[in-house]
């Protein structure tokens, strides 16, 4: 019987960490984070990283562990996340993955297998010159003509998405949906059960809106300098959500207020994107978020046979 891993995804501020913590201190869990931001250092407040007292001693993995300098691919998320499945396990606890990069859960719960391609340096430079002279638009529509399936998933204003597109189509010769198609045909190593959040969409605008303010109060701009400061490059980091919104305003293109309402804007497209995206997967059973915690729990609980678990469980310590 393969062992259960419970996945809990959802779009961004649809409260995902204190569901999560909840059901961990109820079922001796721990957490591998499933979020592409949250693996960066020194990043807390524009991911909305958990703090310390928020975990509340649950164990967290795959948090704050990559420089800002660095690249880190679905490769290697993969790679450390069922590392990390495999230690939860074995210590007789019971995994549970959590975020909204789609990327990151679908590399586990359909077994993908990612091809860790080495960056071209003088490719992507060259690309980077494109976008320079001629716009975004160019590359864009040429990931278009080579990958239309992929390209469904990816924002028009999406340069590092549309750029590994054609990265991946000139280093192998394959599309980035050819190798994914390929990659699926390995079985499934868990039993994932999977629970998304859901929300009314005006409420979880209203949610994202006062994240927004918070991470404004909580010194979200001051977390920027530091870290421009601290830092030589960003291959990457510095273009998540909220943290290229506030370089422009430290670089007077936006003002503070303008600043404030483009991270909300973009903050709640990427929300609607990724309910998009988690609503492919059939097999989700999607949470209301407008539940009681323990309700979510009990549901969730359900949804694992978690009684007929324990019931094994004990069957197997009363024959050891």
């Amino acid at each position: 019987m393969k062992e259960k891993v419970i996945v809990i995804c959802g779009p961004t501020a649809s409260g995902k960490t204190a569901l999560s913590i909840e059901l961990a201190k109820k079922i001796n869990g721990e957490i591998v984070s499933a979020d592409s931001m949250q693996i960066y250092k020194d990043m807390n407040i524009g991911t909305a990283k958990p703090t310390i007292d928020e975990m509340q001693g649950i164990k967290h993995y795959l948090l704050d562990f990559v420089s800002p300098e660095e690249r880190y691919s679905v490769a290697q998320y993969k790679q450390d996340a069922k590392r990390a499945i495999k230690e939860i396990i074995k210590k007789g606890k019971t995994p549970i993955i959590v975020g909204g990069t789609g990327l990151y859960v679908d590399s586990l719960i359909y077994e993908i297998e990612y091809n860790d391609i080495k960056i071209d340096e003088e490719y992507r430079n060259k690309l980077e010159t494109i976008v320079e002279k001629n716009g975004l638009e160019e590359l864009y529509k040429k990931a278009l003509e080579i990958d239309p399936v992929a390209m469904e998933k990816i924002n028009k204003n999406d340069k590092k998405r549309i750029m590994r597109i054609l990265e991946i189509y000139k280093a192998t010769g394959k599309t980035k949906t050819q190798q994914e198609l390929e990659s699926r045909k390995k079985p499934v190593e868990y039993d994932y059960r999977i629970f998304a959040i859901n929300w009314d969409r005006k409420i979880l605008y209203q949610r994202i809106n006062k994240r927004v303010d918070i991470m404004i109060e909580q010194g979200l701009v001051n977390e920027v300098k530091n870290i421009l400061d601290k830092y030589d490059k960003f291959p990457t980091a510095m273009q998540g959500l909220g943290y290229k919104e506030v370089v422009d305003y430290i670089n007077g293109i936006y003002t503070k207020e303008e600043m404030i309402e483009k991270i909300k804007m973009e903050t709640r497209r990427y929300a609607k994107r990724q309910l998009t995206w988690f609503r492919k997967n059939k097999q989700t059973i999607w949470l209301d978020g407008t539940n009681d915690i323990q309700n979510n729990i009990n549901i969730i609980l359900e949804g694992i046979n978690w009684k007929k678990i324990i019931k094994v469980k004990k069957r197997l310590i009363g024959r050891k």
